[in-house]
Formats: C-alpha cells, sequence, structure tokens
C-alpha cells in the first residue's frame, strides 16, 4: 500500500490569503485544487510537499463570466461542470469535448479545469513507487542526474498529458496568473516550456486565477481526438486538437486552421506550415495534407507506456477523425472519438 507522506494542510478562504500563503512557503508548498494528480504524486513521493495549499474554499474561482467579448473559467470549476455546460457546450465543443475524457466520471467530478491546464508531466520512469525509482537510480525528474528516456539526456523529456490545454491552445485562451502584489495575463502557447521537469512558465509563488477565451468567429469549427488504450481512466497516448474558420458554412473554404498535438513531448505543439490551405476548401485532399504536416511534425518518444512509432502512425489518423468529426456536427458540437 503506498502511503502519503506527512504534511500540513492550509485552507484559504480568498485569493489573497492563498498568494500570502504561497509567498511564506514558496517551494516548500503545493497548491490543491481536486488532488487527482497531486495526491497519486504525493504517494508516489514524486512530489512531498511540507505545506498543501487547499483552494476548495474560494469561491471567487468557480465562476463563469461571459459577459463579454470573451469568456473567463474560474480554475476550480470541474472537469464534470466544463463539459456539461451549456453554454460551453455551444461555443466551445472541442473544450467540452476534451474535459468529458479526462480519467473516468468520479476523477472529472473532483478534477478542475485548473488542475489540468496545470498538470504534471508524466513518464514511464517517474510515475512509479518510490521503492521502483530507488532501484533505477531515479532521474532528471526527480532525485537523479540522468534521463532514462534519451541516453545522455541533459534535459527531462516527460511527457504533457492534460486533454484540455492543445484545445485551449487551438481557442487562443490567455491564462491569469497572480502572485502577491502582481497579476499577469499570459497566451497559452506560452505558459508550456519543453521541459519535462516542470514545464510551466510560471513560479511556486503564482497562482492560475482565470482562463479567459475569445468567443469564436461565425462558421468556426472545433474538434478533439483522443487515443488511449482504454476508454475512460487511461491518460492519451496522443490528443489531437483541431480549429478551422471558414468562410463560409456552404463553401467551406478555409480562413484559419489550426491544429496542436499533445502526449508526444514535454509541451503540446502547434503543427506549422498550414498557412498554404488558407483559401482551400476543408475537403478530403486538404484534410490528407494538414494530417500528413502533424506526422511530419510529432517526433513520439519512449517517455510513456505505449510504442512510439505506433503513436506516430496515429497521428495523421486522429487529425483526419477529429476534422471528421468537426465536419459532421459543424460548429454546434464535437463528437467523442476515442480509439
Amino acid at each position: 500500500m503506498l502511503r502519503l507522506p506527512r504534511f500540513e494542510v492550509l485552507e484559504p478562504s480568498t485569493v489573497e490569503e492563498a498568494l500570502a500563503l504561497l509567498a511564506q512557503y514558496g517551494d516548500r508548498a503545493r497548491v490543491m485544487a481536486g488532488g487527482t494528480d497531486l495526491l497519486p504524486n504525493m504517494k508516489h513521493e514524486i512530489e512531498t510537499p511540507e505545506v498543501v495549499i487547499g483552494l476548495w474554499r474560494i469561491e471567487s474561482l468557480r465562476s463563469i463570466d461571459d459577459s463579454g467579448d470573451s469568456v473567463k473559467l474560474g480554475p476550480l470549476l470541474t472537469l464534470d461542470e466544463i463539459s456539461d455546460h451549456p453554454r460551453l457546450l455551444a461555443l466551445y465543443p472541442s473544450l467540452a469535448e476534451a474535459a468529458g475524457l479526462v480519467a473516468g466520471p468520479q476523477l472529472r467530478r473532483m478534477g478542475t479545469i485548473g488542475g489540468n491546464v496545470c498538470l504534471d508531466t508524466r513518464c514511464v520512469y517517474i510515475n512509479q513507487s518510490y521503492f521502483w525509482r530507488q532501484a533505477l537510480g531515479y532521474c532528471l525528474k526527480k532525485d537523479g542526474t540522468v534521463c532514462h528516456v534519451v541516453a545522455g539526456g541533459r534535459r527531462c523529456v516527460a511527457a504533457a498529458s492534460n486533454d484540455t490545454a492543445p484545445v485551449l491552445m487551438t481557442l487562443g485562451a490567455t491564462l491569469e496568473l497572480q502572485s502577491q502584489g502582481q497579476r499577469r495575463r499570459i497566451p497559452i502557447d506560452d505558459f508550456y516550456i519543453g521541459n519535462g521537469e516542470f514545464n510551466q512558465a510560471r513560479t511556486r509563488t503564482e497562482l492560475l486565477t482565470a482562463i479567459e477565451i475569445p468567443k469564436p468567429r461565425p462558421h468556426t469549427i472545433f474538434g478533439y481526438t483522443k487515443l488511449r488504450t482504454r476508454a475512460a481512466i487511461d491518460f492519451p497516448e496522443l490528443g489531437v486538437a483541431v480549429l478551422a474558420e471558414l468562410v463560409s458554412e456552404k463553401t467551406k473554404l478555409i480562413a484559419r486552421v489550426d491544429v496542436v498535438l499533445t502526449a508526444l513531448g514535454s509541451r503540446p505543439v502547434h503543427v506549422n506550415k498550414l498557412d498554404g490551405v488558407v483559401g482551400r476548401p476543408l475537403d478530403e485532399t486538404t484534410i490528407n495534407e494538414i494530417a500528413q504536416a502533424a506526422y511530419d511534425r510529432s517526433k513520439p518518444l519512449t517517455n510513456i507506456a505505449s510504442d512510439p512509432e505506433y503513436r506516430r502512425e496515429m497521428v495523421p489518423v486522429y487529425v483526419r477523425r477529429a476534422f471528421a468529426a468537426a465536419l459532421t456536427h459543424g460548429s454546434s458540437g464535437a463528437v467523442r472519438v476515442v480509439g
């Protein structure tokens, strides 16, 4: 049986109180929203904080503000709430879809959108018991000096596995981060960095306090597909988020297209060099070209328990599935496509 290490729980009731505690304890503290990622990591002694700062009493972090040209989401909204919210289903069907594909229903009722955005990276060499890792000699992400994935690697390549992150990147989301006496906004594209040890551009004294998403333009279609061994519980072996702004529903000419892949590296990655398809119809030929560009962009490693070559071969398959789902259901929703 894996046991939790000894720690102290603090329960602030305001953002200001939480920020003061983060400033006081720094790296000795960890923030907990739903706890679905932090608590298992603590049991495996991947995280061993002296203090856990629980956010569940801060009601201001549970709101949805739909009053302007964007929607502002509180980070304590659960994944279950995101997946079932009528307004979010209408505006951002791919986000609702991605949230609804995280783990299983019990974990979605506890896990939060903010927690998923800030999800820790994963690797077959780190997400094991302390006893197992001790026998191996540890790794760069925790206690060790070597990477077992890339021989001689000087940077951790643990994989980003958050389902909502690639969707939020296609949607052009902005994150609001606060520390004591300071507030800043950062595009989600700039939030993730290519270092699996800690792949987020924030300090341990900063708290995610809002996720702001622009409202989509007319004739925008969305899709999210996910490859995993089982259709529940498992983290993604591959996640594909797509978005296309069309000139009109009738012509399906592309005004803008965006594809983001996740679970292949330490950060979700945009598929680049897609400008050449702008002005063309979003038909089978164009989608195949986009799928090939995604294949060329993907370079999976043996950092999760799935064959990297298989995962790469599935990239164009899942790109095509994501666009097929988006086109079938138009701009009003996406379908669940798994496995």
